[in-house]
């Protein structure tokens, strides 16, 4: 039997979620009419007011692995999302959904966007637009953690990116670096191409050639990044003085290359990554990276959550965190 909502009742009202929740819990501002319609159709749609949350379903939605299979930062959601949830006595359960499969996966989000019981943060590291058309419409309350749609209107959480690239590229700009590459991904997640962005911008604004002989793509594994720079390598093509790279993983696999070429870093060329995974401050030299603070990202989204059940409204929100740009040894000043 399928479970109704109040996004239900809105959409077949007619009315915003806010006025149907307001009628449904008898609380001023609507008028009588509207609120008969409302409880009249919440009647013949068999609705049952519930504000329990049975507990939060993390989902892991999973496009190739290319980018989740190593990276450490959905974990660090994971124990943000956990740790918000368990201090209000809330469970936290998991499901991962390969979206390779569309005909499994519409089946999954089916069931999981209609058990009103409960919530969902939803990880869009992998996520492309059409993804999002699975989780439209969603009775159970959803934040998407990492991801955004340009087309539906959920709530978000999401990193800064391309203000945080800009930081940082600013920051070699400052370091006396002119020359300066970018590292990308050849698997384009929604993430990069932002941070692009703000690389270009700090390099336009500081009145700098972008020079293309210094944008290399490699793979966004360790072992095919390292495999990416050291075939780039071997042609002996000439260094920047810096690199930006979309992600600590890359940088990872790139400064291993790098160091079998006999290049040092930072004395032949600089490193800034993006992530700070935890590996970013063992490595050799440690690695100057913008950190992304996952664990807070799963704090809040589980009180916008329970924010959608217990008030909700006619709008979304996307929030954005900045990153915190943390200052090692992988770059010098010249």
């Amino acid at each position: 039997m399928k479970h109704i909502g109040v996004r239900e009742i809105s959409r077949r009202t007619g009315f915003s979620p806010a006025t149907v929740s307001n009628a449904l819990n008898n609380k001023r501002g609507v008028n009588k009419k509207t609120a008969e319609a409302i409880l009249c159709m919440a009647k013949e749609l068999g609705y049952e007011q519930s504000n329990r949350l049975d507990s939060i379903r993390f989902v892991l939605a999973r496009k190739t692995g290319k980018i989740l299979d190593e990276g450490t930062f959905h974990p660090g959601v994971i124990e943000g999302v956990e740790r918000a949830a368990s201090a209000l006595g809330i469970d936290t359960t998991f499901t991962t959904i390969e979206l390779s499969n569309r005909e499994a996966a519409m089946r999954q989000t089916f069931d999981i966007t209609h058990d009103q019981k409960n919530a969902i943060a939803l990880l869009g590291t992998e996520m492309d637009e059409e993804d999002y058309s699975l989780f439209n419409h969603s009775e159970a309350p959803l934040v998407v953690i990492d991801g955004w749609s340009n087309h539906h209107f959920f709530e978000a959480v999401v990193t800064s990116n391309e203000n945080s690239a800009y930081r940082a590229v600013s920051y070699l700009i400052k370091m006396g670096h002119r020359e300066i590459g970018y590292i990308a991904g050849n698997y384009r997640i929604r993430n990069f191409p932002l941070r692009e962005r703000g690389y270009r911008r700090a390099m336009r604004e500081a009145g700098l050639a972008i020079n293309s002989d210094y944008r290399i793509e490699v793979g966004t594994t360790v072992n095919t990044s390292y495999t990416s720079m050291r075939d780039w390598l071997s042609g002996s093509p000439l260094l920047p003085t810096a690199f930006f790279v979309e992600n600590d993983i890359m940088a990872f696999g790139c400064m291993r290359a790098m160091a079998e070429k006999g290049i040092k870093i930072p004395e032949d060329v600089s490193m800034v990554g993006f992530d700070d995974l935890p590996y970013a401050s063992a490595c050799n030299p440690p690695l100057t990276t913008a950190r992304v603070p996952n664990r807070e990202m799963g704090e809040l989204a589980v009180k916008l959550l329970l924010s959608q059940l217990r008030e909700p409204r006619g709008f979304t929100c996307v929030t954005h965190f900045s990153t915190i740009f943390v200052e090692r040894q992988s770059v010098r000043k010249l």
